[in-house]
Parts: structure tokens; C-alpha cells; sequence
């Protein structure tokens, strides 16, 4: 037991480099590439080529293969944000901001996603692109947060100040992630309850819910891969001055 904790505790201290981040996370970067690839490509054919239509709303559905996905990896990051956020304020972890601005363009782009599916699917479902909707609403928070931080970021030109800056806002800006995910039994709403729950079955077949799940982990499997680009670019970008950073770029020219 003691152990594992020392373990845990020395992974942690390491992860305050940069250069060991580096160079651990480069041997995960051809993984989670060719795992979305695989993912994506079976779940994109399998939910809009195989699996049946609805039996209400026909085809119009198919765009949950791509609306649900967005919607849960935009909260996922802005998540993975707020806890850089407390990261960057407790520890001081120079990674903890790199995560923040490498999570940032990603998760503003698929809230975005999340927002124009969402439209398109209501139109056929609801009957309007847009409804004053407890889900809706909260999301579109999401984005302006996003937004807010993402301009915040652009603002400041200290470094230190706008990691800090940035990082206070994602943590307080977090209180709106419970308020996406439980808006539906909250308030009365038009949205339909959470297709993938701990404790319950999914209410759709297995050959419409399977597509929709390997399109979720697909979507994780391309987030990791773009954020860890991102973060290793970033590393480089701040630590140009270094030695390590230095002795790399020669050895790759």
C-alpha cells in the first residue's frame, strides 16, 4: 500500500515537468490516433448505414451519432479545464495551464458542434431550431464561457497572470457542468433524459446505442490525440530556451 501511494506521489511530482511529459506522452500519441480512426470510421458507418430508423423520428435520429458526442466531450474538457484550473492554483503546475490552452480550442468547437446538431435535430423533432430549454440554454453558457476564457487568454499578455486569470474562471465556471447534465430533471423540459446512465439500461436497441457508444469513446479517442499534440506543442513553443528543447530540435534536423 505504501508502496502504490509513493508510486502515485513520484508520478505526480513528475508530471511538474515538462520535458518528462514530453517525452512519456509522445509513445500515446500514435495510440489514441489510430484508435479514433478505427472508432470513428465503425461508428460513423455503423449508425448511419447499418443501424434501423426510429420509429418516430426515422432518419432524422442519425444526427445523435454526432450531436451526443460533441455535447458530452465539451463538457468533458471544459471539466478537464477547471481541474487545470485548481491544479495551476494549489500546485503551481506549469502543465496545468498548458492543459487549459490546449483543451480551449477543442472544446469551444464541439460546444459549437453540440449547439448547430442539436438545431438541426430539433428542427424535424421540435418543430423550431431553437427552444428556451433548461439543456439548451446552460450549453450555450458553456460556449460563452469558452469564449470568455479564450478572449482572456488573448488579453493578457503575462503569462503567469493569464494562466491564473484563465484558471479562475474554469473553476468557477465548472458549477455548470452539473447544470447541463441534470437540467432535464430539474426543470420541465423537451429534451429527452441522458441516453447512457450508471444504473439504468439504455431505453434503445443494442444496434442503435453500440454505434452511438463507440462513436463517444471515438470522440475521447480524438480529443486525447489532439490534446496531447497541442500540450506537446505548447511545451516546446514555452520551453524553446531550454537545453532539452534545444538538443531535440537538433537531433530531429
Amino acid at each position: 500500500m505504501l508502496a502504490s501511494v509513493l508510486k502515485i506521489k513520484e508520478l505526480w511530482h513528475r508530471l511538474g515537468s515538462p520535458r518528462w511529459f514530453f517525452e512519456y506522452s509522445g509513445k500515446f500519441i500514435g495510440f489514441f490516433g489510430v484508435g479514433a480512426l478505427i472508432l470513428l470510421v465503425v461508428g460513423f458507418i455503423w449508425g448511419l448505414l447499418i443501424a434501423p430508423p426510429d420509429y418516430q423520428q426515422g432518419n432524422s435520429f442519425r444526427i445523435i451519432y454526432v450531436h451526443v458526442p460533441a455535447a458530452i466531450l465539451s463538457q468533458s474538457l471544459y471539466l478537464a479545464m477547471g481541474v487545470g484550473g485548481f491544479v495551476l492554483y494549489v500546485w503551481r503546475m506549469k502543465l496545468a495551464d498548458v492543459l487549459i490552452s490546449a483543451c480551449l480550442p477543442l472544446g469551444m468547437s464541439l460546444t459549437v458542434l453540440a449547439l448547430f446538431s442539436g438545431a438541426v435535430w430539433g428542427k424535424p423533432t421540435w418543430g423550431t431550431w431553437w427552444e428556451w430549454d433548461g439543456r439548451i440554454v446552460s450549453t450555450t453558457v458553456l460556449l460563452f464561457l469558452y469564449i470568455g476564457i479564450y478572449a482572456l487568454r488573448e488579453a493578457i499578455s503575462d503569462s503567469e497572470l493569464r494562466g491564473k486569470a484563465s484558471g479562475l474562471v474554469a473553476m468557477v465556471g465548472t458549477i455548470n457542468i452539473p447544470i447541463i447534465k441534470y437540467s432535464v430533471d430539474w426543470w420541465t423540459t423537451l429534451h429527452q433524459p441522458a441516453t447512457f446512465t450508471l444504473t439504468e439500461k439504455p431505453s434503445m436497441p443494442p444496434e442503435m446505442w453500440v454505434p452511438l457508444l463507440i462513436m463517444v469513446v471515438g470522440f475521447y479517442f480524438f480529443a486525447g490525440h489532439n490534446i496531447l499534440n497541442r500540450m506537446r506543442a505548447e511545451i516546446l513553443q514555452r520551453e524553446a530556451k531550454t537545453a532539452w528543447v534545444k538538443n531535440l530540435l537538433v537531433k530531429t534536423n
